[in-house]
């Protein structure tokens, strides 16, 4: 039995959540997200409640509910408020910079890496900490992940990009005579 998709989850006001032809529309007060239904999970509007059940008993949709269940919360807590993720810039002579769509990071490499601006992300550059904001919780994930790899923090000075939150392991280095 799912943990996650037993729970019911609340509409709240000024949210509507909708299904036609096999898709989720969940609207609020900030937009607008849509999401396929797969066939083997149920959705039942009742309410101000959503529930997801398992249509059978196969491993497949058990392990769907829970899943669609934290899909769903997600859909209508990014509508009512956005999700946000926050990136560290860290060492000398490394920066960010919001010109127009495209994300500019100096990294230390010959040239600036270009990182073009998905549509329906808010991307905020200031000092050293690169603010990703949006209402779909996946894509704002994605993003920042793709901003991260360009040059993820190394052990012996932390230098790289790196979350808010994340704690970098840092080695020893070389031991003098």
């Amino acid at each position: 039995m799912s943990r996650i998709g037993k729970l019911k989850t609340e509409i709240p006001e000024k949210t509507e959540v909708n299904i036609t032809d096999g898709v989720l529309i969940v609207k609020g007060p900030l937009g607008e997200l849509k999401r396929a239904i797969r066939p083997e999970v149920e959705i039942k509007i009742d309410g101000n409640m959503v529930e997801v059940n398992p249509k059978d008993e196969s491993v497949f949709s058990r392990s769907l509910w829970g899943t669609f269940s934290s899909h769903i919360s997600n859909m209508i807590s990014g509508v009512n408020k956005p999700f946000e993720k926050k990136l560290i810039v860290e060492g000398v002579g490394f920066k960010s910079d919001v010109r127009g769509k495209d994300l500019v990071l100096s990294l230390g490499f010959s040239h600036d890496v270009v990182v073009p601006i998905p549509e329906d992300l808010t991307v905020t550059a200031e000092k050293n900490i690169i603010t990703v904001s949006g209402i779909d919780k996946e894509k704002v994930g994605s993003f920042t992940a793709d901003i991260r790899a360009n040059k993820k923090p190394e052990p012996y000075k932390g230098k790289g990009i790196r979350y808010e939150k994340e704690v970098v392991r840092r080695k020893q280095g070389k031991k003098t005579a």
